[in-house]
């Protein structure tokens, strides 16, 4: 059984500047009127979630930052960082109630194998500070309370590193995979190769940039070659996934070159984990086409719960990269498999 962890509020929550905030909240919209109905032919139950006390937030924030995003949402101006995610009256309230979604997924394990919270995946947020639309960084605080119930994993394909979720956890024995997009000038420019993180987390922080014109070609490398073995490896008991989809071709702030045939393959991956017993938290993270969003949200869920049963498939021709990009790729996935090797990670 999946469920879905949702507010009337959801439709109208967007942590963007006012140029995205209909795209960001139209996708809610879409995925709860067309394909909210599917999935719950499938086994999905659309159930809402109570708003958690701040407390839960000091799991990840410190009581500083909280305060002062506190503060800021009551006078309701200017910006929590520096120029992308804005202040505004009510912020605050908007912020503890998106994370709640995803807080309550973690709590709906026990009785589901998938939980999702399209109003999540806010990954930039970091411990003291805002960032890329993101206030409270849901996907660590899911992380950190699974964590305490069994063998944890968290598993990003947003196109951009989450950079909060690693500076939050980077300390924990959690693994963390992230697969995004790198280039000069993209957000955030964090997420190269070497940062495999520190003490209990040591080789357990494992990002895999890919360059921009990446196509489904280099995504199923990665995933065969890295994510695919370090998952079997680790065992997780949970897997929190940070499912933007932005890194679908002809998103308006990316440029990668994915297809839904790469988060289709994703999405089975998942479920042969479900098929042995793992629980899986997904939130929504990025994703700027609403259609486009909703469908592919849609498609990674049924797949997730139902696998190769799934009435969504994939309807788009592969994508595939140009020779010199899928060096890099080479290059850079073999620098990691040495490293990850010498850690006896896999």
């Amino acid at each position: 059984m999946g469920a879905i962890s949702y507010r009337d509020e959801y439709r109208k929550i967007a942590f963007t500047p006012p140029q995205l905030r209909g795209a960001w909240t139209r996708r809610v919209e879409i995925f709860v009127e067309k394909y909210v109905p599917l999935l719950s032919g499938l086994g999905f139950e659309v159930v809402e979630p109570e708003v958690y006390s701040e407390e839960i937030l000091y799991l990840v924030h410190d009581r500083e930052y909280v305060d002062y995003v506190k503060r800021m949402s009551k006078s309701g101006r200017g910006w929590l960082d520096y120029g992308d995610t804005p202040a505004y009256p009510g912020v605050f309230e908007d912020a503890l109630l998106a994370v709640s979604g995803t807080v309550h997924c973690a709590e709906q394990l026990d009785n589901r194998s998938v939980c999702f919270n399209p109003q999540g995946g806010f990954h930039h947020a970091r411990r003291r500070s805002a960032g890329g639309f993101c206030v409270f960084n849901d996907v660590a605080l899911a992380a950190r309370i699974l964590s305490k119930r069994g063998r944890t994993a968290v598993v990003d394909v947003d196109a951009h590193h989450g950079d909060g979720t690693q500076d939050i956890l980077y300390r924990d024995s959690i693994l963390k995979i992230s697969v995004h997009g790198y280039g000069y000038g993209f957000y955030p420019g964090t997420g190269w190769i070497d940062e495999l993180g520190e003490g209990e987390g040591k080789c357990l922080n494992v990002n895999v940039p890919v360059p921009l014109a990446s196509g489904d070609d280099v995504f199923e490398k990665v995933l065969e070659e890295l994510l695919a073995p370090l998952l079997d490896s680790y065992g997780p008991r949970y897997i929190v996934l940070q499912g933007g989809v932005d890194g679908h071709r002809g998103d308006p702030l990316v440029g990668l070159r994915f297809t839904d045939n790469s988060y289709w393959r994703l999405a089975l991956l998942l479920h042969s984990y479900v098929e042995k017993g793992a629980k899986v938290v997904v939130t929504g993270g990025g994703g700027y086409v609403p259609v486009e969003a909703a469908r592919l949200w849609a498609l990674e869920l049924a797949a997730i719960l139902g696998g190769d049963m799934s009435p969504i498939k994939p309807v788009e021709e592969e994508s595939v990269s140009d020779e010199y990009t899928k060096s890099i790729v080479d290059d850079r996935v073999s620098f990691l498999k040495e490293k990850l090797s010498a850690c006896n990670i896999i």
